[in-house]
C-alpha cells in the first residue's frame, strides 16, 4: 500500500488526517492559512519533516489571493503569513525552516513581477515536497548499514511515513532494511498522551508488512533487560550544533536505558532537521501543550480528578553523550560531534 501523508492537489493542501487513524484513513483537503494553522496545532498533521512541507505549502495560501503589484506589499503579507504559521507550534525545526525557505527564495526574485513571484513561491513549496522523498530514502540506506538481519528494533513516537511525505526517518531505515532482504522486527511504544506509537506506527509498519508489536511505555526496560531489543532508532524534531536532539516526550527514557543496557540508540533526521545556530539542547524551546491530552484518553474520556495539575511538555532533549550516531541524508554521524555535524552535512550524498 502506497501512502502519501501531504500533497498539493487542485490548489488546495491534502493530508492524511491523523487524529483519525488508526479507524479511519480521512484526507483534509485545506486552501487557507487558518485551517492550515490548526491541522499543525491539533496534530492532524505532525512530524518535522512534513511540518517543513505544510509550511511551504502554506505560505502560498498565504500569499497566492495578494491583489497588490507592489513588492513591499506583497512583503509585509508574506511576514504576516510567515509570523502565523510559526506561532502554531514551537520547537520542530522544519516548520521554521520550511518559512526561511520560501521567505528566501521570495526575497531573491522581489524584482520579478508578484504573479511570477507567487509561481515561484508555488515551485519552491512542490521542491520541499520532493527533496523529503528523496532525502528520507537516503537517511534509510544511511541507516539500513546498521541493523543486521533478524534484529529487532524499538522505536517511539512516529518518525515514518505518516511524519514525512511518503517514507519515514526512523522507520524509513527499517523500510529500507527489509527492503534489502533483512528480517527485521519492530517494538512500538504507545507513546502516550497521544498514542502516536500506538495509533500512527503501528498502523503503517502493519500496512507495510513489517513484523511489529506494540508494547506500553513501560515495557522498554524489561524489553531491553531480557535481551530482546537489538538497537532502539528514534527521530527527531530539532538538533542543535553539539548533538543534543530534542524528540517526543520519553525519547530520553529510552537514551539512558540503552545506555545502562549497552545498546545503540540512534536519531534519524534530515539535514534540515539540524539548527546550527543553537550551541545545544538547552537553547531549544520545548512546547507545553494543553492538558486535557494526559487528563483524558485521546481528549474524550476522563482518567484524573477534574481540575487535577496536569504537566505535559510534548517534547524532551536527549544529551549527544547518549546518542550512539545520527543517522543523516548525507551519512552517519558519529563523535565528536560538535565537529562532525557541519563537516558530514555538508556532503551531497550519502556515504
Amino acid at each position: 500500500m502506497y501512502i502519501r501523508t501531504i500533497d498539493w492537489k487542485n490548489n488546495k493542501i491534502r493530508l492524511i488526517d491523523q487524529t483519525k487513524l488508526p479507524r479511519k484513513l480521512a484526507y483534509l483537503d485545506i486552501d487557507n492559512l487558518k485551517n492550515l494553522w490548526q491541522a499543525i496545532k491539533i496534530m492532524q498533521v505532525r512530524g518535522a519533516p512534513a511540518l517543513g512541507a505544510a509550511a511551504g505549502l502554506g505560505m502560498y495560501l498565504g500569499i497566492k489571493d495578494y491583489p497588490g503589484s507592489d513588492w513591499s506589499g506583497f512583503s509585509r503579507r508574506l511576514n504576516k503569513a510567515a509570523g502565523y504559521i510559526a506561532s502554531s507550534r514551537p520547537t520542530a525545526r522544519n516548520l521554521f525552516w520550511g518559512i526561511e525557505r520560501i521567505c528566501r527564495i521570495a526575497e531573491n526574485n522581489k524584482k520579478q513581477l508578484i504573479p511570477k513571484i507567487k509561481k515561484i513561491i508555488l515551485s519552491e513549496a512542490k521542491k520541499i515536497m520532493r527533496e523529503d522523498m528523496v532525502s528520507c530514502r537516503k537517511i534509510g540506506a544511511c541507516g539500513a548499514k546498521l541493523l543486521k538481519d533478524s534484529s529487532t528494533v524499538l522505536t517511539i513516537c512516529n518518525a515514518g511515513i505518516l511524519a514525512t511525505i511518503d517514507y519515514g526517518t526512523a522507520l524509513g531505515v527499517i523500510y529500507r532494511a527489509k527492503e534489502e532482504g533483512k528480517k527485521i522486527k519492530v517494538f512500538s511504544c504507545e507513546t502516550r498522551p497521544l498514542l502516536q506509537g500506538a495509533r500512527l506506527s503501528v498502523w503503517e509498519l502493519h500496512q507495510k508488512g513489517v513484523d511489529v508489536t506494540m508494547i506500553a511505555d513501560n515495557t522498554a526496560a524489561w524489553l531491553m533487560r531480557n535481551g530482546e531489543i537489538d538497537a532502539v532508532i528514534a527521530g527527531a524534531d530539532r538538533i542543535a550544533a553539539n548533538g543534543d536532539s530534542a524528540n517526543k516526550i520519553g525519547t530520553l527514557n529510552l537514551a539512558i536505558l540503552c545506555k545502562y543496557h549497552k545498546i545503540p540508540f540512534y536519531i534519524a533526521a534530515p539535514k534540515s532537521t539540524f539548527d546550527l545556530k543553537i550551541k545545544n539542547g538547552h537553547s531549544i524551546e520545548i512546547e507545553m501543550r494543553k492538558a486535557e491530552e494526559v487528563s483524558k484518553i485521546l481528549l474524550k474520556k476522563d482518567i484524573a480528578p477534574f481540575g487535577v495539575k496536569v504537566l505535559n511538555p510534548a517534547f524532551d532533549v536527549t544529551p549527544h553523550q547518549l546518542i550512539s550516531a545520527l543517522i543523516t541524508d548525507r551519512g552517519v554521524i558519529r563523535r565528536p560531534y560538535f565537529k562532525n555535524i557541519r563537516k558530514i552535512l555538508e556532503r551531497e550524498k550519502c556515504v
